[in-house]
């Protein structure tokens, strides 16, 4: 099985939105594609509601059943929709794909 996690600081605001509307925006594209694109064996993400000056702001956990299934939600056209969203939004991201 293969973990993605990610992790995203955004900015006070984006897309004409605040910073916590763009996460619920954000939130919603993404657990919107563990139906469009197969390979997913699990989707989560959460919103911080600590704010602390070590906190990111959004964290994505996902699972897939192989490192294949992983490379094609990476290019996957719904992915590359949220993705763009995204890039707009936020001002860092850390990423973690590991194997287990």
């Amino acid at each position: 099985m293969i973990k993605h996690i990610v992790f995203w600081q955004l900015k006070e605001s984006a897309h004409g939105k605040s910073k916590i509307e763009n996460a619920l925006v954000i939130k919603g594209l993404l657990e919107n594609l563990i139906s469009e694109i197969s390979g997913i064996i699990r989707l989560e993400v959460g919103i911080d509601f600590s704010r602390t000056q070590n906190s990111a702001d959004i964290a994505l956990y996902s699972e897939f059943v192989s490192k294949e299934a992983l490379a094609t939600y990476q290019v996957h056209p719904a992915h590359l929709a949220a993705g763009g969203y995204v890039k707009e939004a936020a001002i860092e991201r850390h990423v973690v794909d590991y194997e287990s």
